[in-house]
């Protein structure tokens, strides 16, 4: 079985040079993004013995979605990129596998379509939906809409991205759109529809600096769908979120696309957990390439791990079958490293196990 890093290499053959940048790269030196890799790296795992988990159940269920792993597939944009078959594939992928996929706002594949594929393989599949909130309400509860009427189960609201991260490798490769042919799926005929322009336009995401807790409250007004945020990085936004009774948080930097020099997601983990004390799931992205990552991450506080990056080049190197591939690597590492560590669910797993 190929390894994460593997299917990177294989990706890096299979991609435009230019595409390749935009999913690897990340906010100017890239510091951030190493550094969600490297401070894994730094911790150590202290196992526990003679506990007798001959059988682990990895399953769990997340703001009523059920997943068979605490692995989810995490929200990125532009699959079509990627492969051909793009989003249909990897929602076949995680539909297989029992997990739950948060498909992009940014997908250059349809919600409809995406859900539709899902459930060619299981009739209920878990697909939440990752929302930049517009600065026009009446456009973004459009999108929310349409995300309902598809069947998606949450929204997962990303708040770390006020205004565009810089990504130098994306400038110096003058990539800053989608190539002739795809679209962002999920707001074309949105757009057509309000403004009467070409269909095959892709209108440009806005990021709001104005975003503020009246808009996730807005969002909450007008959805009974459970409301993530994703992008937590100081514990006391995390506490805000728990007054402001949002659903879950996600601790995440953006996979280091956006604001770089900030902190790993794995080291701010134990300060903001504390700072929910159990009160609504904790959720984690940036860096998980090994099933020792995800123990790590569940021992500090996260209830579940998100992967970006590893799905799409096991996408790019070989379509469904690779982002299955990944999936699996991903949970049969876990098992294995669940085992090692004493534990039989993720639950038991504890933060003295884990040493830095």
């Amino acid at each position: 079985m190929r390894t994460v890093a593997e299917f990177e290499a294989a990706a890096r053959e299979h991609l435009d040079p230019v595409h390749y940048d935009y999913f690897a790269g990340g906010a100017q030196d890239e510091i951030t993004l190493r550094e969600n890799e490297t401070a894994f790296q730094r911790l150590r795992l202290l196992p526990r013995v003679l506990r007798g988990s001959d059988k682990r159940d990895l399953s769990l269920t997340l703001l009523g979605t059920p997943s068979s792993m605490p692995i989810l597939v995490a929200p990125t944009a532009f699959h079509r990129l990627a492969h051909a078959d793009g989003e249909l594939a990897t929602a076949r992928a995680a539909a297989a596998a029992g997990t739950i996929m948060i498909v992009s706002m940014a997908a250059t594949t349809a919600i409809e379509d995406i859900a539709a594929a899902a459930r060619e393989v299981t009739p209920d599949p878990g697909l939440w939906f990752q929302l930049y909130l517009q600065p026009d309400l009446e456009f973004t509860e459009a999108i929310v809409r349409r995300a309902e009427a598809a069947g998606v189960k949450a929204f997962v609201v990303t708040v770390d991205s006020p205004v565009l991260g810089r990504r130098d490798r994306d400038d110096r490769n003058d990539f800053h759109d989608l190539p002739p042919g795809l679209v962002v799926e999920n707001l074309r005929n949105l757009g057509e529809n309000r403004s009467g322009g070409n269909a095959s336009h892709v209108r440009e995401i806005v990021m709001s600096a104005g975003l503020n807790w009246d808009h996730i409250a807005w969002l909450r007004g007008k959805t009974k769908l459970p409301v993530l945020i994703k992008g937590v990085l100081h514990a006391e936004d995390a506490r805000l979120a728990v007054h402001h009774g949002v659903a879950g948080i996600v601790v995440s930097n953006h996979g280091g696309r956006q604001l770089d020099t900030v902190p790993a997601t794995i080291d701010v983990l134990p300060e903001i957990a504390a700072a929910i004390g159990g009160a609504m799931p904790v959720l984690l992205d940036g860096g998980i390439r090994r099933g020792t990552d995800v123990v790590k991450a569940l021992a500090l506080g996260a209830d579940a791990v998100g992967v970006g990056r590893p799905v799409v080049w096991g996408l790019a190197a070989a379509g469904r079958e690779g982002v299955s591939e990944v999936l699996e690597l991903l949970r049969a590492d876990f098992d294995q490293a669940l085992a090692m560590c004493g534990g039989r669910h993720p639950a038991d797993l504890t933060p003295d196990q884990v040493r830095r």
